[in-house]
């Protein structure tokens, strides 16, 4: 028997663009997948799939709305996002399609009332470091963004070149900076895509970006 599509996606487990659900038992927490895919590249939500892969599928209609009511009331701006209803082994499974976001950062709502950015790492939704999220506002602004190229920034562009990557404390120890104007420099770098941000839940950490070595810069 030639395996469904749905079973195509299971065998690939969870991934950057890809998370299963048993259910959407509460719209808030659904809403940081939705955050996290739009301000990556995108992905898929399959609801009715287990963590381990078995298809469980949705017990009511109620999981299409929880969907809706997650994107429409718990974030902003709004995420594009398409239902697929699937028959699978018997079983209902909804395929929810988040589109890459053009308007990040993209916010999710949480339970004490604050508006936060989410970003997928591996299989996991990260909470956005506020470095990224100040570039991606500082990318939507008008008048763009300039740098001063001052003896701070060239020390930052010499230490990448010699070396992969470069934490916020050991630039400001290098540069002898506070952590504020630390964080301007390397905001400003990543807005104008010269450096590229590597998140993990232990540590943040920044290199050059391949668009800018690529450019011979």
């Amino acid at each position: 028997m030639k395996p469904h599509y749905i079973h195509k996606l299971i065998i690939q487990g969870e991934h950057q663009q890809l998370d299963f659900k048993f259910e959407i038992a509460d719209s808030r927490k659904i809403a940081r997948t939705f955050s996290a895919f739009a301000n990556k590249n995108g992905g898929k939500l399959l609801i009715g799939v287990m963590d381990n892969g078995n298809i469980s599928g949705i017990r009511t209609e109620e999981e299409k709305f929880m969907a809706e009511k997650a994107v429409n009331q718990y974030c902003k701006p709004l995420i594009e996002f398409r239902i697929k209803e699937w028959v699978v082994e018997g079983k209902k499974v909804l395929e929810i399609t988040i589109k890459p976001g053009i308007e990040k950062p993209y916010y999710a709502l949480d339970v004490s009332g604050k508006w936060l950015a989410y970003v997928r790492v591996n299989d996991q939704n990260v909470l956005a470091h506020k470095i990224m999220v100040n570039a991606w506002i500082r990318r939507g602004k008008p008048e763009g963004t300039y740098i001063n190229y001052s003896q701070n920034e060239k020390l930052l562009l010499e230490y990448l070149e010699e070396n992969k990557f470069i934490t916020i404390s050991r630039f400001k120890e290098l540069a002898g900076l506070s952590a504020h104007k630390a964080e301007i420099i390397l905001t400003n770098f990543l807005a104008l895509d010269i450096i590229e941000i590597e998140l993990t839940e232990q540590e943040v950490s920044f290199r050059l970006s391949d668009k800018f070595q690529e450019s011979g810069s």
